[in-house]
């Protein structure tokens, strides 16, 4: 019996080796090497003349097919029939080229030979090639020896190709970093800046209707819009993709280019009607449902030169009809099919202007668009808002803005929250189909620049204590401003970010300075005002909000509530009920903020504070007026310490902000928000208010 256990085990064990003897010979598993690498030359050795290099690998159990690829129209190609396991493998030189530097007085002796050895390491993750060969230079040949090493990286979509040459002793490694072919590859249109229905609005609302299109699936259509743009992060984050996440864009220059380029992912067009702008709204509906491009009369030779089917024509439809006609038509032709975790609200400018930045957001996610008023007197188009707004999915998005020219921002606001739901503006947000697709990168964490110990017991002096925030959130406010940097500087971040485009905060975080601290935004998980949302929604939302605030790494986050009137004249105080379910729901924020202006609740628990704004800082306020408005309040507030929180509008850039605190004398002390917050918490002089 024991010498047929022996036997049995003898023949498993060769069974085993027989299956392992591929993996043997390949050094492991090597097959993500197959396939044809193209250059990222931005992050590669330059390469004289040809420019760009190629690879493409043919893996086998006892070796490879290895070709390079020097240059496109002028090129010098090779491919190589390699056996690995540091076998020497001999080639003939067939051409004297020395693609690496053809600038270089080096010449190949045609009729020579080159001797190849190979091997893989690393588990199959890197491939090891020795070359020897004698080059011919002006004093006669010379024999040298080449390392050539690639490596691939651990997802499997990037390759490093390092050249180390024993006649290069000095200066930097050749190293060439190369993606697989089609990996991040896109394409990228600077928008015109027109956007007026008479000019050209109707080819940048087509232009930004292609790219919900066209990114449904994937990343494949970016816009760089022009320098006057709301969010002024467009040609950052375009850099930003190149250099941090291995995009590679190609210019289409024009739209007849970009829609030739990129028409095999559209399905149709929509015909929208010049006379009457809220058709370009409902266009913008169906053609999110009908994976369609909009255009208006005078594009048409544009789509159907293209060959594209006609889905829906708005001309003619809608002319005589208020908004709230239009509306209920569109609702009732499409509201069953559009999604019920986004809706947008195409509002912001009015009249013959329509900046539809976020329309590509909306058309990928099959959203209905609409701005219909959110003012009560408003009938007809309040109770349409109102009955759509409650068809969508709890907590569910609504993004875009409001109309200026319908109804106010406290408004809308107060509408959506009343049914649980979180307002992400502006209109104006762009990219969003194409940045929601952009991952973190491999092992990305988000890190705040926090600036108190924890365990330490803060001891304010007898001083003013001065802390800036920026207003409106990350992207249109100050940061690609002069000095961002040389003070302690708190912003707000979009904290939905976290999940529809984590790429765009990864930039923020990756760019900020040690004095940049992060806060999270606005009474919720997006924009909300917690008096009108109704009390049993709400600690959902502050739930929602509190795991933002973990995975951004935030420890204070900012309330702000005017769903009782405007910003001086209403009540934005908040109610001790309120503060109640902020201080239950996120038990880990060192402190909470309130306002936009002024506003009038505080409170402390545990060390806790939750402070109102004290100063909003107009940005056509003089420097002087400013610093002699802060300089009073600091005698109204004789007792110290004082803790003077101060809201800065977007408008202002750093430096400005600078300039005013340099006017105020050593009586106050400009400091970091969470340090602020530990010392007010520590020691209030602050009185506890709530709304009535």
């Amino acid at each position: 019996m024991k010498t047929m256990n022996k036997k049995y085990r003898f023949v498993e064990w060769i069974f085993i080796g027989v299956l392992l003897l591929p993996i043997a010979l390949k050094g492991g598993d090597n097959s993500d090497f197959n396939g044809k690498w193209v250059l990222i030359p931005e992050k590669s050795a330059d390469i004289d003349l040809y420019g760009t290099l190629s690879l493409t690998f043919k893996i086998r159990t006892d070796g490879l097919s290895f070709t390079q690829r020097w240059g496109r129209g002028r090129y010098f190609e090779e491919t190589l029939d390699i056996r690995t396991g540091g076998i020497v493998n001999r080639f003939p030189i067939k051409d004297r080229v020395f693609p690496t530097n053809v600038f270089m007085g080096i010449s190949l002796p045609v009729d020579g030979e080159r001797r190849v050895k190979a091997e893989w390491r690393n588990g199959g993750k890197s491939l090891w090639m020795e070359e020897e060969y004698t080059v011919l230079a002006s004093q006669g040949p010379k024999k040298i020896t080449v390392d050539h090493v690639f490596r691939i990286s651990e997802q499997g979509n990037m390759l490093t190709y390092t050249i180390r040459r024993s006649t290069r002793k000095t200066g930097p490694e050749m190293t060439y970093v190369m993606k697989r072919e089609g990996f991040r590859e896109a394409h990228f249109l600077r928008l015109e800046d027109d956007w007026n229905l008479d000019g050209g609005l109707p080819l940048n609302a087509f232009l930004i209707s292609l790219q919900g299109t066209v990114n449904r699936e994937a990343p494949r259509l970016y816009f760089i819009y022009p320098d006057s743009w709301s969010f002024t992060y467009t040609p950052a984050l375009f850099s930003f993709f190149k250099e941090k996440k291995n995009f590679t864009f190609s210019d289409l220059r024009t739209p007849g280019r970009a829609l030739d380029v990129l028409k095999e992912h559209v399905k149709g067009f929509v015909v929208w009607d010049t006379e009457v702008r809220t058709s370009l709204i409902v266009a913008f509906t169906a053609a999110g449902l009908e994976d369609a491009v909009v255009v208006s009369e005078d594009l048409l030779p544009l789509v159907e030169g293209a060959g594209l089917e006609k889905k829906e024509d708005l001309r003619g439809i809608f002319r005589g009809w208020t908004d709230a006609d239009i509306y209920a038509w569109a609702a009732d032709r499409y509201w069953n099919r559009c999604s019920r975790d986004i809706i947008i609200w195409m509002g912001g400018e009015h009249g013959r202007v329509m900046k539809p930045g976020v329309a590509d957001w909306g058309i990928k996610n099959r959203s209905f668009f609409n701005d219909l008023s959110s003012r009560p007197s408003d009938k007809e188009e309040y109770a349409l808002a109102d009955r759509l707004l409650g068809d969508m999915k709890p907590y569910s998005m609504v993004m875009g803005w409001h109309s200026y020219a319908k109804d106010l921002e406290r408004e809308h606001v107060t509408l959506c929250s009343k049914h649980g739901l979180r307002v992400e503006g502006l209109h104006t947000l762009p990219n969003m189909s194409f940045s929601s697709q952009v991952p973190l990168t491999p092992g990305f964490e988000f890190k705040n620049n926090h600036n108190i110990d924890p365990q330490k017991i803060s001891s304010p002096e007898n001083k003013v204590y001065i802390t800036c925030v920026q207003t409106d959130g990350l992207g249109i406010g100050a940061w690609l401003k002069p000095g961002r940097g040389k003070i302690p500087y708190a912003w707000e971040v979009i904290m939905n970010l976290s999940w529809m485009a984590p790429a765009v905060l990864e930039y923020y975080y990756t760019e900020a300075t040690t004095n940049d601290y992060f806060i999270g935004c606005l009474s919720g998980p997006g924009y909300i005002y917690p008096k009108a949302v109704p009390p049993k929604l709400l600690p959902g939302l502050i739930d929602m909000a509190q795991k933002m605030m973990d995975s951004l790494d935030l420890s204070v986050f900012e309330i702000m509530d005017y769903s009782e009137g405007a910003t001086v004249e209403g009540n934005t105080e908040l109610t001790r009920s309120v503060v109640d379910a902020y201080y239950k729901g996120m038990p880990e924020a060192i402190g909470f903020l309130n306002g936009y202006a002024p506003a009038f609740t505080f409170a402390v628990r545990e060390g806790r504070p939750l402070i109102s704004y004290d100063y909003y800082l107009s940005p056509v306020k003089s420097e002087e007026e400013a610093a002699a408005d802060l300089k009073e309040l600091a005698l109204i507030n004789e007792a110290r310490p004082y803790y003077l929180l101060m809201h800065i509008r977007e408008y202002s850039d750093v430096d400005r902000v600078k300039s005013i605190m340099d006017r105020l004398g050593p009586d106050f002390e400009l400091v970091p928000l969470d340090v602020f917050l530990k010392m007010a918490g520590e020691k209030p002089t602050f009185r506890e208010r709530f709304k009535n």
